[in-house]
């Protein structure tokens, strides 16, 4: 892939379901570093859409081009491989094994070491391990287990995990469901930090539109599948067509006056 060419480029992409169009033409493109947030009603195609990118769910059309190669139809773990790293709406982490532990897991399959994975895990890549949880702020919770953390705390492990296979892509599901105010703001902002300094491409869904505003570099908006904005958040909050199906008047005025925007 060339410094020119865009990290992530979506062509034409296309999902039905018993007749019923879950994303129809869908193209868009993202930079490397640079924070893409896609939003939209319930049952607008966010998910259709994440599950092609991951391979979960192969196009009836279009092309997905990821570091300059067609991934549309490749399983899961190859996209994987490729360099995507993604989180949950729910997270899922193993309870009962301590938080560097999850990590050293996720580095365990990176690296393929498939070998007695439970009697090998505490000892493999502790260092790398500790690197990754000290990114993320979670470096103190090392020897915890992650039975007992809060939710914003495995939130912040979930994402370590992410990076355990050094991705170039991060697919990032409502990150901040559930979380708090302060904790949703501190990990959005954690996350645009990795992926500037270390020229992550990340594209998330989520509903809570003081996220979405203050992070997102670039915004598409879907609906019934369909494309009907995409463009910088000032270019998005103006668009009449969004304003009247997704966001509304008040969330798009109360948005822009949080931010001192001018009315």
């Amino acid at each position: 892939m060339s410094a020119s060419q865009p990290l992530l480029r979506v062509e034409g992409l296309s999902k039905s379901y018993g007749g019923v169009h879950a994303v129809r033409g869908v193209s868009f493109a993202l930079n490397a570093g640079e924070i893409l947030a896609l939003i939209g009603p319930n049952g607008a195609g966010k998910s259709t859409c994440f599950d092609m990118l991951n391979g979960q769910t192969i196009p009836d059309a279009g092309r997905i081009h990821l570091l300059g190669q067609d991934t549309a139809g490749l399983r899961p773990r190859e996209v994987w491989r490729l360099g995507v790293g993604r989180t949950f709406q729910i997270t899922a982490t193993f309870a009962t094994m301590t938080v560097r532990e999850n990590v050293q897991v996720a580095l365990v399959s990176y690296h393929r070491k498939l070998f007695d994975l439970i009697a090998s895990t505490p000892r493999y890549e502790r260092a790398e391990a500790g690197r990754l949880l000290e990114l993320v702020g979670m470096g103190g919770f090392a020897e915890r287990a992650c039975g007992e953390l809060a939710y914003g705390d495995l939130k912040r492990l979930e994402l370590a995990v992410a990076l355990a296979n050094r991705p170039r892509l991060l697919l990032m599901d409502e990150p901040t469901a559930g979380m708090a105010p302060r904790e949703r703001i501190d990990l959005m902002r954690l996350t645009a930090r990795i992926a500037r300094e270390q020229s992550i491409g990340v594209l998330f869904t989520e509903h809570d539109m003081d996220v979405v505003f203050e992070h997102a570099d670039r915004i598409l908006v879907l609906n019934r599948g369909t494309v009907i904005a995409e463009g910088p958040p000032e270019h998005v909050r103006r668009n009449g067509e969004v304003r009247a199906i997704y966001l509304g008047e008040g969330l798009v005025y109360d948005a822009r006056h949080r931010q001192g925007a001018p009315s």
